[in-house]
């Protein structure tokens, strides 16, 4: 139950008369269909998709049990979504005391926050549902929602509608049909909840997460199947190696350093851990963290005490093999890493998530526990794989190195704007405000678009930085090549806050939304891309903060009478003559920003208050890594297979 405060019709921001009939109390779910985002975030895809995961956690945390060996999860045609698992099955028996007494289990279950297994007693050991809200805020933001239990032979059903409510009592609808106890939850996402963006699941986001979950859970079975028109699909996952598959599959696009993954696991009392590592011949770390089958994408102790123990593992192996010489300073942790591609998983009785997101893992228990059998079982490793462990060596030196050179090459980037007065770039033209919250960069293609951008902006809050050409793909290139960069250092000046994932700082950038604003065409997509690839791999605290966004310039023009209109892309071309089936005028092709004057240019794409922006975010951090290595790396195969297996799903395409 929840409560809120009635809210004042107008005036003051209080009425005097404010008494008990002016406290409105939420019961049941009511609080859920209130606030949705308080329970999944938004009410965009990402709070559609979230539903999906909320079920499905539930089957996890049976497979972590011991108690489930198959989850299948299916999209059908008239848009449910279907969660099945060979579980224990949710209890059906009577609850036994209290407000809900002689109601079945299923039913508090389904209709009561804050009920289920995961708050005491033996239900569960470990489990990733936390909070215990999952699948009744499932219901709560269903049309309907059809639970199906098999237990001891019998199948039972119960059908909820209307965001949550019964629509019978659990009945018992003959035998079971399978020869295993477990859970069936259909449920049919509410379309004015998720009127922003509609309730359609997209498939590769579904099946992005479904992989991982196969891999932190060595063996457990996922199908995924597509009943869709026009989508039909059909996916399984299974992984014999488990968390040593994951970062094999991480570093499929990359060059391994060497063939063999280090792997180890150990556990004691209510706790385990499993940590595999590869290293690879690229720049960049890749360290995941999981608590439970939770992502930390912003890690936590667990990820603290990996990171202090290899660090100290391998300077201690380089010492003893010669790989430092007594006057060399040690490695540092950043020097180690550089290529790393590590998942860090545990699982404990009483995780404590930093957050409602469940970002980070406080347990300081863990850090100690994962820090000595990391120094333990690291060490014996490198002993037996004495030629990984001196490449790993070899690497580590080379990137201390590099770091020294582009500590430098940062010296002289900012000798260079200290000598330039106020230290912006010359072509940058910057805002009145210094109010970072509310300031903005766009980042223009060419300097004859930049000129209309500049005549277009609202120069209070609006700063333009023109940018000639594709910038340099920073996936190829260590940090001190990239400072030698005129485009890159021109970024870095501008947006303030330093650069390098160690250095960077988001509260100290000079804007808080950085917009791309490049062509609505092949050559402005490429443009696009190696700009979010320097933000992800340079600046990614802007990314995580929400503050790097994506300008849509329309795509068509056409009259309507003697007005001009503007539409965005195909799917809006395609809803305007569904509208007016009489048009006859024809469509423009917008390819260029040098083709709209600055008083269009500012009405479709810079106006707060006509514009669209995407903004741009990071939820699954593992699977953004591998896409960026894919998409902006060496390897062409790998690219092309990722082209060709997310064509459909696709929804703004240009040639």
């Amino acid at each position: 139950m929840a409560v809120t405060k009635a809210k004042p019709a107008s005036g003051k921001s209080g009425s005097a008369t404010y008494a008990a009939k002016d406290i409105q109390v939420l019961e049941g779910l009511d609080p859920v269909r209130k606030r949705p985002g308080m329970y999944i975030g938004s009410t965009g895809l990402n709070g559609l998709h979230h539903l999906i995961w909320e079920v499905v956690d539930n089957s996890v945390d049976e497979a972590m049990a011991g108690f489930c060996t198959k989850i299948t999860i299916t999209l059908h045609e008239d848009g449910s979504c279907q969660v099945q698992d060979n579980g224990r099955g949710i209890p059906v028996d009577p609850y036994p005391s209290g407000p809900h007494k002689g109601k079945s289990a299923l039913e508090v279950v389904l209709t009561v926050l804050h009920a289920g297994g995961k708050f005491g007693g033996d239900g569960y050991k470990v489990s990733g549902g936390l909070h215990g809200v999952g699948v009744s805020v499932v219901n709560a933001l269903s049309k309907k929602l059809v639970a199906e239990i098999d237990r001891d032979g019998t199948r039972f059903k119960q059908e909820f509608v209307d965001g949550g409510k019964p629509k019978s009592k659990i009945q018992k609808i003959g035998a079971s049909s399978s020869k295993t106890n477990g859970t069936s939850i259909t449920f049919f996402p509410d379309p004015e909840i998720f009127a922003s963006e509609g309730v359609e699941f997209v498939a590769r986001t579904v099946l992005e997460r479904l992989q991982t979950i196969a891999f932190l859970n060595r063996d457990l079975e996922v199908v995924f199947e597509d009943k869709r028109a026009n989508k039909k699909d059909k996916v399984t996952y299974q992984y014999k190696g488990g968390i040593v598959d994951f970062v094999k599959h991480l570093n499929v696009s990359r060059e391994s350093l060497f063939n063999k993954v280090a792997y180890y696991e150990a556990s004691e009392s209510d706790q385990t851990l499993e940590i595999a590592l590869q290293w690879n011949t690229g720049y960049y770390e890749g360290i995941y963290g999981y608590a439970n089958g939770i992502s930390t994408i912003e890690g936590g102790m667990h990820v603290e005490g990996f990171k202090t123990a290899l660090t100290s593992v391998v300077n201690k192996y380089a010492r003893s093999s010669g790989g430092l010489k007594e006057k060399d300073e040690n490695l540092l942790g950043e020097d180690i890493r550089e290529g790393l591609t590590a998942i860090v998983t545990v699982k404990l009785r009483d995780p404590q998530f930093e957050g409602q997101t469940k970002a980070k893992l406080g347990n300081v228990s863990i850090r100690s526990f994962v820090q000595k059998e990391t120094n333990t079982k690291l060490e014996e490793w490198m002993l037996e794989n004495p030629t990984e462990a001196n490449r790993i060596i070899k690497k580590a030196v080379a990137a201390a190195q590099a770091r020294i050179a582009a500590k430098n090459a940062r010296n002289a980037v900012r000798r260079k704007t200290a000598l330039s007065g106020a230290g912006m770039p010359d072509k940058l033209k910057d805002c009145q405000s210094g109010n970072p919250a509310e300031s903005e960069l766009f980042i223009v293609e060419g300097d004859s678009a930049g000129g209309t951008a500049v005549d277009a902006r609202d120069p209070r809050t609006q700063a333009i930085l023109p940018i000639r050409g594709k910038i340099l793909n920073v996936e190829r290139a260590r940090l001190d090549k990239m400072l030698k960069n005129t485009e890159v250092q021109a970024l870095i000046t501008a947006i303030g806050g330093g650069v390098g994932n160690d250095e960077f700082s988001a509260e100290k950038a000079r804007y808080h939304k950085v917009i791309i604003l490049a062509d609505a065409d092949v050559d402005g997509s490429h443009i696009r891309t190696l700009l979010l690839t320097f933000f992800y791999r340079q600046m990614r605290p802007m990314v995580e903060s929400g503050f790097i966004y994506i300008a849509q310039p329309p795509l068509f023009s056409t009259e309507v009478g003697k007005e001009k209109t503007y539409l965005k892309d195909e799917s809006a071309k395609e809803k305007f003559l569904a509208a007016n089936p009489n048009h006859k005028k024809e469509f423009q092709r917008l390819k260029g920003l040098g083709e709209m004057d600055w008083q269009e240019l500012r009405g479709t794409t810079m106006d707060a208050t006509t514009r669209t922006l995407l903004q741009v975010n990071v939820e699954e951090a593992a699977e953004a890594e591998n896409i960026m290595s894919v998409l902006m790396g060496d390897d062409v195969e790998s690219r092309k297979a990722f082209i060709q297996k997310n064509a459909r799903d696709v929804r703004n395409l240009d040639f």
